[in-house]
């Protein structure tokens, strides 16, 4: 019997201490999303202008998706950073770390001169901002994940793991209420001159928020486990890269399709369906709001799915459907009416939410205590970089097609395979790949405290 598979009841976990850790979870990857789809809006509507006027239009799009891309290519080096500070100093302390140097960082553009105050120097202060972020994001979802499935019994892991995944539809959401809302109270002008702050400046009472309830959460049983029995890897980052490249490469093709879809249908999709099916920017914000709403039924439901039958199978039901759906539903978007988007959106949606909702409860499967941290970032993270190229890429075989129907269908499909076969390696994995072999009352011990330890000794 291994660490990660211990399900002692009573001194080991505690349902008030899960409840408090999977709440402060689900609002620091709230933050996260919220931070990432504010700064993806403002690069497109608004820092080109700002940042950049000396630019020609072309150029300003350029400079402003150049900083976009930035905390992509920087996130492995988060994971890799925070991720061993994870396996090394405990999740809680990394985590109050990683959101607030998310939320300030964020809050701080809401801060920032631009270039009529100061010239050059206010692109190269919001790109050193972005990669600040950047770095932080590559530390987040790791430790979001483990702080929540490390304070339960592994039956109950899928639920807990599926819960933290709902913060990025709540960011979504968030976003779209505000792209909603402020045009109605504030003119262009206004937006231009000083509305465009305030999505960055709600990031500081978001973070207090944030930092209240990850303050008051507990240490994982599980890390406690690993100080007390010393069984921490010495440099938990080099241990995943030396000991288990296999289980990374998978672990990272398992995420591809739950990441890459949303990078494709709320990224490229929106462009795709303004710019040539002719929809108008407002319904696809809608429709693309109406999926988000669903997810906050559907992952919590997927999530208890994946307690009965497994975090793996979870991601492999959502990437065979979402396989088999594809093409029709590129199809169906060439009829552009509105029922018809919104429909192509649900369904597309859902299924692809299998594979997201089963994706922290697949990689903790994978991996174990003592390098599960440095694994599940540096996984993600590298996932996300490869994502943030699918609209590239996209427009590319868009251009190679002359946009036929079918263009991003190939894309979505291409993820889809990847994933099932990720899912499927992962759901023959009998143990953790770095199982740190603790005895039952080596945990039961460490969470009761001096006394138990002393007995146990004797």
């Amino acid at each position: 019997m291994t660490a990660t598979e211990l399900a002692p009841t009573g001194a080991a976990y505690s349902r008030t201490k899960a409840r408090k850790a999977v709440w402060a979870s689900f609002v620091g990857t709230s933050l996260e999303s919220y931070d990432f789809y504010v700064f993806a809006y403002f690069s497109a509507i608004f820092s080109g202008s700002l940042f950049f006027p000396e630019l020609d239009p072309a150029a300003k799009i350029i400079g402003a998706f150049s900083i976009l891309a930035v905390s992509y290519i920087v996130r492995p080096i988060g994971a890799v950073i925070f991720g061993n500070l994870g396996d090394r100093i405990g999740r809680r302390r990394t985590l109050l770390i990683t959101i607030t140097v998310m939320g300030v960082a964020t809050g701080a553009i809401g801060l920032l001169p631009t270039y009529a105050m100061i010239g050059l120097g206010a692109p190269l202060l919001l790109t050193l901002l972005r990669v600040i972020q950047g770095l932080s994001l590559g530390g987040e979802w790791g430790g979001s994940i483990l702080v929540a499935v490390e304070q339960v019994e592994p039956k109950r892991r899928g639920f807990y793991a599926a819960l933290p995944q709902l913060g990025s539809p709540v960011g979504t959401i968030l976003t779209a209420v505000l792209l909603l809302v402020l045009p109605l109270f504030l003119s262009p002008a206004e937006m231009l001159s000083w509305g465009w702050r305030l999505p960055f400046l709600l990031a500081f009472p978001l973070l207090a928020v944030s930092l209240y309830l990850r303050l008051a959460i507990d240490e994982t049983p599980l890390f406690k486990t690993l100080v007390a029995t010393d069984k921490r890897e010495r440099i938990p980052v080099l241990a995943v890269f030396r000991k288990h490249p296999y289980a990374l490469t998978v672990a990272t093709a398992a995420a591809l399709l739950g990441i890459g879809s949303y990078s494709l249908m709320n990224t490229y999709t929106i462009t795709y369906g303004v710019v040539t099916l002719h929809f108008q920017y407002q319904d696809l914000l809608v429709a693309t709001t109406i999926g988000s709403l669903l997810q906050l039924v559907t992952i919590p439901l997927f999530g208890l799915l994946a307690n009965r039958i497994g975090s793996a199978r979870v991601v492999l039901i959502g990437a065979i459907g979402t396989l088999l759906i594809t093409f029709p539903m590129y199809y169906l978007l060439q009829f552009a009416t509105f029922p018809i988007l919104v429909g192509t959106m649900i369904v597309g949606g859902i299924l692809p939410t299998l594979a997201w909702a089963g994706l922290g409860g697949l990689m903790a499967d994978i991996f174990g205590g003592p390098i599960r941290y440095s694994a599940l970032s540096i996984a993600y993270s590298i996932a996300a970089v490869i994502s943030g190229l699918i609209p590239l890429i996209t427009s590319a075989l868009a251009l190679a097609t002359h946009s036929a129907w079918w263009h991003p269908g190939i894309i979505l499909a291409a993820l889809s395979i990847i994933t099932l076969i990720a899912s499927v390696i992962a759901g023959r994995w009998k143990a953790p790949v770095d199982d740190a072999p603790l005895a039952l009352d080596e945990i039961i011990a460490v969470e009761a405290g001096p006394a138990v330890q002393l007995a146990a000794a004797r």
